[in-house]
């Protein structure tokens, strides 16, 4: 898997040692034969670190936990929430953090659901699972990517101070447990997905209350408009 897929240097530093793990062994051998059998798993392989590669480790300051991959074709791109700048309608999640967006600083996003820009600035949109098989979500969940992006959670709890965890839904919340509140900020609230957006969704203001934090900080705050 490292051979093939370049990682930015400041996460390879930091990353390199997990790719000789047995579990990363077993990943990319589970990958290459889903592969072989005709499986299509998406995003594309040169897009699976995309997070890491869009948002350098020496360049994090907010932190959102998704789950995984969009499973339609040419919507993922290995930013968590975020689809390519075509896809049109938005899904439906997506359409909730915009109209939150709106409602928390009048920041009309509706137009377009590429969130790259965010990850230039220091928005780390990491999913707990980097592929998915087409038209089946939640297919790779258990094959090891989970105790790789625990390690990136780790070490960005360890070794960063002041950085915000944004934590939407009960399995974002699970994975992000151990964050030091002491050391980091952590924005909690229900999933925005349709279901449960309703229950505390809206009306949580996490982008102004990420921005109010970081100009505690000394921090540049983000920019939301795309």
């Amino acid at each position: 898997m490292k051979n093939k897929i370049k990682l930015e240097q400041s996460w390879l530093n930091q990353l390199e040692d997990e790719f000789k793990q047995p579990y990363m062994q077993q990943l990319r051998q589970y990958l290459l034969t889903e592969k072989m059998n005709g499986k299509k798993i998406l995003p594309q392989s040169s897009l699976w670190f995309n997070a890491l590669n869009s948002t350098p480790f020496d360049k994090v300051k907010v932190v959102i936990l998704g789950q995984d991959p969009y499973p339609t074709l040419g919507h993922a791109h290995g930013l968590c929430f975020s689809v390519m700048p075509e896809v049109k309608p938005l899904p439906k999640s997506l359409i909730n953090i915009n109209t939150e967006l709106m409602q928390d600083l009048q920041i009309d996003n509706s137009h377009n659901g590429c969130l790259q820009s965010w990850a230039e600035q220091g928005v780390l949109l990491l999913n707990a699972v980097l592929t998915v098989e087409q038209g089946r979500s939640n297919a790779h969940q258990g094959r090891g990517w989970e105790i790789f992006t625990d390690k990136i959670i780790h070490l960005l709890n360890s070794n960063k101070k002041s950085l915000v965890f944004i934590l939407w839904g009960a399995y974002a919340q699970k994975k992000g447990v151990f964050i030091d509140q002491k050391k980091h900020f952590v924005i909690k609230s229900p999933h925005p997905s349709p279901l449960s957006a309703y229950r505390g969704f809206f009306g949580s203001k996490p982008f102004s209350r990420t921005n109010e934090y970081l100009k505690r900080v000394g921090v540049e705050g983000v920019n939301w408009q795309i």
